[in-house]
């Protein structure tokens, strides 16, 4: 019934965590969702607003432009060089995406020809797999090791699949591991890409999440990167807005007019008004981002200084709102943790096989509830 394509992709592995959570509540079973990351902070007033006055007016009924709105374009102009000091030309070097899952999803299509290897790190955001698949590309593993602090060993990338490789995807700050890329390693992905004729495509949606005072980089702040990459953002995370489905590719305009290519065959841009927010979210104040960081930094210690007390190894995160943690077997964890405290976690599988000794906690959830999970959790251990 299905193509030979769809049946070669494997169950989103978010899918079944919400079987199971069902399964659970349907018993009457409080459980505390620290399972996928989706922030519960509400998106900030000054964008709401901006929203409804924009979604008011008649002019923006109509359909959108497929690569954005160039007032947006020129928003995240100004924010890639105010924050990053990274210079975009609004015309040629940004679209607006569907989310940055959009995007992602999208940019094989555009490059990988059936045979050719898109390099996949794993542990990894499972779209960067599925969206090879799609593309009949061939999925070559980038295994990411904690006593290489998760980054990737380039060096070790066999020759043969250098040769056919035609796409790389990274992810800094990562997902799941919370992993952060120092700008050293940005460069031996330059170097790298430059030599082998390889297009980067960096996902970095987590830049401003971070904590204790660090400062995530951009990849396109590395000399060299625009010749190579790109970079997909979104305003999901920073600004609360992940049911609003916008974000971003930034960076060299030749990749950039390939994924527009794809992009006008498959949707219609974003709603105009969605766009209007966005830019009232990325020229506004940024209080609203602090305040974020705030919270997660507070909830994030509150469960690391927790898990460790008792005895669990859990590294603190510099970013994300995740905590990602050695448990041993994850799926087994996993399972007791939900079956004998009512706590929901991911086991690290679902990010791919070298993540099967982990979980990954999300700390998007209030303080008070993380604290009961704590409790919950050292009742059982």
């Amino acid at each position: 019934m299905y193509s030979a394509r769809l049946e070669k992709l494997p169950p989103y592995p978010f899918a079944r965590i919400d079987e199971l959570k069902e399964e659970k509540v349907k018993k009457g079973i409080d459980l505390i969702d620290l399972g996928i990351g989706d922030p519960d902070l509400p998106t900030p007033p000054h964008v709401i607003d901006a929203l409804c006055a924009a979604a008011r007016d008649p002019a923006n009924h109509h359909y959108p432009s497929y690569v954005g709105m160039i007032e947006f374009r020129k928003a995240v102009a100004s924010w890639y060089r105010d924050r990053f000091q990274v210079s975009l030309n609004p015309e040629n070097e940004i679209i607006s995406l569907i989310g940055s899952k959009d995007g992602i999803a999208h940019i094989p299509e555009a490059f990988v020809n059936p045979g050719d290897y898109v390099l996949v790190p794993d542990p990894g955001y499972p779209v960067y797999r599925t969206s090879t698949l799609f593309a009949e590309g061939k999925v070559h593993i980038m295994p990411l090791r904690v006593e290489n602090k998760f980054l990737p060993r380039l060096d070790q990338i066999p020759t043969e699949v250098t040769r056919e490789a035609k796409l790389m995807f990274l992810n800094y700050p990562n997902n799941p591991t919370a992993a952060t890329a120092p700008r050293e390693f940005f460069k031996e992905v330059v170097d790298y890409a430059t030599e082998h004729d390889i297009i980067v495509v960096h996902d970095n949606p987590y830049s401003e999440v971070t904590f204790d005072g660090y400062q995530a980089p951009s990849f396109l702040e590395t000399p060299g990167a625009i010749e190579v990459g790109v970079e997909m953002h979104t305003l999901s995370k920073t600004y609360n807005m992940t049911g609003w489905r916008i974000g971003m590719a930034c960076g060299n305009r030749d990749i950039i007019a390939g994924l527009k290519k794809v992009k006008t065959n498959v949707d219609s841009g974003v709603f105009n008004a969605i766009q209007i927010a966005g830019i009232a979210a990325l020229t506004g104040s940024q209080e609203c981002v602090r305040r974020s960081c705030q919270i997660y930094e507070e909830r994030r210690d509150t469960l690391v200084h927790g898990l460790t007390d008792m005895g669990i190894e859990c590294p603190s995160p510099k970013a994300t709102f995740y905590v990602w943690v050695p448990v041993g077997n994850g799926v087994e964890y996993a399972t007791r943790l939900l079956d004998e405290a009512g706590v929901v976690v991911t086991p690290g599988v679902g990010f791919g096989p070298c993540g099967k000794e982990y979980i990954r906690f999300a700390i998007t959830r209030p303080l008070p509830r993380i604290e009961q999970a704590v409790e919950r959790i050292r009742r059982i251990i």
